[in-house]
């Protein structure tokens, strides 16, 4: 099985971009190898900025920008993005709704050896906090790539999730990346494991070994946390006896929350959130750090087993 990671995608799309859109212009604040808006520098230097180590004014220049007609992508790392540079993301991008598209890479803890600091486990539920703004969180490499050139055709403000290790390969050059739609990866009637990012492809692994169990898992596929769709997790609330979902960040305001939030006001059911449990990441190898905080198929099998007792 393949294995790239997202945030390869997005520079892969970056420089497919510079070529078919003249108004793309790509922000970075120095950090462009480990966010691979390098890749786009390669192509089309005069229209990349690299603002340096000032992250508030990556934001703040991006959106000026794109009150001229130009399509900014801006880039750091997650931490630093949704957190350092909240206030200008909320003030000056979501509240004129400017066509900012927000693309943080190293989320979640799998950044690995950089430790707590550097371990954005809190943005999705920051960033789908902010009225008018679009949360994305691709799975694999080819759905990373459809999510960058969605949202350059989107207008509003949008804030793309990607990962620094690699991830397996769950799709191919011909999906259809719709923003606001679920996809439902596999078919199941005894529980729905819910999954985002990362955590897909081990829901998709849980899935198997359950079968040889037989038990049934539904898998779905959300990579727009905002906005939500709806009507797949309410179908598979009304069609299952259980949805456990699964995220590589904090159980605390992202999918499980988000999910949750649908099923309580349309389909009650039990849902099992997995995810960082309100703790700090520390530094650790990746690998290291994913057993440790339970975001592996096993521990979703354990779960989905507990949900349905």
């Amino acid at each position: 099985m393949t294995m790239k990671a997202t945030r390869d995608a997005y520079g892969e799309a970056l420089k497919e971009l510079a070529k078919e859109n003249e108004n793309v212009i790509v922000f970075d604040a120095d950090l462009s190898k480990s966010t691979r808006t390098a890749k786009f520098k390669e192509v089309c230097p005069e229209r990349f900025i690299n603002v340096g180590i000032a992250e508030q004014n990556l934001i703040g220049t991006a959106a000026g920008l794109s009150t001229t007609g130009k399509i900014p992508f801006a880039s750091t790392f997650a931490m630093f993005a949704s957190g350092r540079a909240f206030e200008i993301i909320r003030n000056s991008v979501a509240y004129p709704k400017l066509n900012v598209k927000i693309a943080a890479t190293h989320a979640g803890i799998t950044v690995g050896e950089d430790g707590a600091s550097h371990q954005s486990v809190e943005d999705i539920s920051l960033m789908r906090s902010i009225p008018n703004m679009t949360v994305l969180n691709p799975a694999d490499f080819f759905e990373a790539k459809k999510a960058v050139f969605k949202a350059a055709e989107y207008k509003g403000p949008v804030y793309i999730r990607l990962g620094r290790g690699k991830v397996p390969r769950i799709y191919n050059e011909d999906y259809n990346f719709e923003i606001g739609k679920g996809d439902l990866l596999k078919e199941g009637k005894d529980v729905a494991i819910i999954a985002t990012g990362m955590m897909v492809s081990k829901a998709l692994e849980a899935r198997e070994k359950l079968l040889n169990e037989g038990i049934e898992a539904r898998v779905i596929n959300i990579h727009t946390i905002k906005p939500i769709d709806k009507e797949i997790i309410i179908k598979a609330a009304k069609e299952t006896k259980a949805i456990v979902t699964a995220e590589e960040h904090s159980i605390i305001g992202g999918l499980g929350s988000a999910v949750t939030e649908v099923v309580s006001e349309n389909a009650p059911i039990k849902v099992k959130r997995v995810g960082i449990k309100d703790v700090f990441g520390e530094s650790g190898k990746a690998d290291e750090l994913v057993e440790k905080y339970g975001l592996t198929a096993d521990n979703l099998i354990k779960e989905v087993k507990e949900v349905l007792k």
